[in-house]
């Protein structure tokens, strides 16, 4: 029996009068003597469908929504009611498993804060979609440095240099009507250390992230930041330019301390308490290093060095809309409301922000360095 047929049996069957609810009874036996192919944990959120209702009934839409994978806070709410119900081994004990899968189990563990969600998406994660959008933008970083070292034979403080400020890619107050810019400043870095710094929280954190929450939550999330992060630098530090990807890796770092903190109970990653210090104080040097370029560069130059504005702004991103997204694992994030509060908040910030970019320079008055 495929899945298409067992939707049709019971809504033909047990659910004839398109009701919209089948009898906890009737289920339960169809569940019993099934004769689709599903995974364990699939079966047991099924039970646990069951075994949590109290009307004595079940929803057609949530099962729907479970046998297709949707996330939904109806299916959330069925797998917390059912745990404690489902006497089953936690996945640490899990023995004979191959190396993704190990791999898959400790993403699991260094992600999730709760046994259910972990058991879940070990047993419905597979390889397809790959992580591939924090791997593709880390490559393409290395690349526009690597090709920026060669031509200018600088592999460090490469914003001291006049050539490198010429760049498309830069986003520099004189050309803030190149829109592209606000975006395309995440793919070029001051030097060898932000690059590594950024590249390395970006695989560590980000594809990590990826393989849990899927690529357009954390590319959302992601871009986000880079777009906020630039947007606050043409608002609050109107004369400096922007390079290196901080934003997002900032909101992506943010977003996932918050969460561990929040949860810090059901976390069960290792050295929780010094790994968190350890990355504090990492990010927190990282910004005071880019204080001390901007208002205390080392070299002369030849106008201000990028801002450090984008690394708070990504922070304040991670820590709002990134937090929601981490904490709703396989639940609907169009079904919150705070969800719409933050995309609405959002949405007025870069309203904003394009009405400052346009009039607010002409207005006050800013004295702007030259164009490269």
């Amino acid at each position: 029996m495929d899945r298409s047929s067992l939707f049709q049996l019971i809504q033909e069957q047990l659910d004839p009068d398109n009701t919209g609810f089948i009898a906890v009874e009737n289920f339960s036996s169809l569940v019993e003597h099934h004769e689709l192919q599903l995974d364990p944990s699939k079966l047991d959120m099924l039970f646990a469908l069951v075994q949590s209702n109290e009307d004595g009934q079940v929803c057609y839409q949530e099962l729907i929504e479970l046998m297709s994978s949707k996330r939904s806070s109806s299916f959330r709410r069925a797998i917390a009611n059912g745990r404690r119900t489902l006497q089953r081994e936690i996945l640490l004990d899990e023995t004979g498993l191959g190396v993704y899968k190990r791999f898959v189990r400790y993403v699991a563990y260094e992600i999730l804060p709760c046994e259910t969600d972990r058991r879940w998406y070990f047993h419905q994660n597979r390889l397809c979609p790959p992580p591939v959008f924090m791997a593709i933008i880390t490559i393409v970083q290395i690349v526009v440095f690597m090709c920026y070292g060669v031509m200018l034979n600088k592999w460090v403080l490469q914003t001291y240099q006049p050539d490198f400020m010429k760049s498309p890619l830069v986003y520099h107050p004189r050309h803030r009507h190149q829109v592209w810019r606000f975006f395309s400043y995440m793919f070029v870095h001051v030097g060898l250390e932000q690059l590594g710094f950024n590249a390395l929280l970006q695989l560590m954190i980000g594809v990590p992230l990826e393989m849990v929450h899927g690529i357009l939550r954390i590319s959302l999330l992601y871009m986000a930041g880079v777009v906020a992060g630039s947007l606050t630098v043409s608002i609050t530090d109107m004369r400096a330019p922007v390079v290196g990807g901080s934003g997002g890796v900032y909101a992506l770092c943010s977003a996932h301390l918050a969460n561990v903190v929040m949860n810090w109970a059901g976390m069960r990653c290792p050295y929780k308490l010094l790994r968190m210090i350890l990355a504090l104080v990492c990010m927190s040097s990282e910004v005071g290093r880019a204080v001390w370029l901007r208002f205390s560069p080392p070299l002369p130059s030849s106008g201000p060095q990028p801002s450090f504005m984008a690394h708070l702004s990504g922070a304040v991103v991670g820590i709002s809309m990134g937090l929601l997204i981490l904490r709703s694992y396989e639940e609907s994030l169009q079904k919150q409301c705070s969800w719409w509060v933050i995309i609405f908040s959002f949405i007025t910030f870069l309203l904003f922000a394009i009405f400052w970019n346009i009039f607010a320079y002409e207005l006050l008055g800013v004295q702007l360095p030259p164009a490269p």
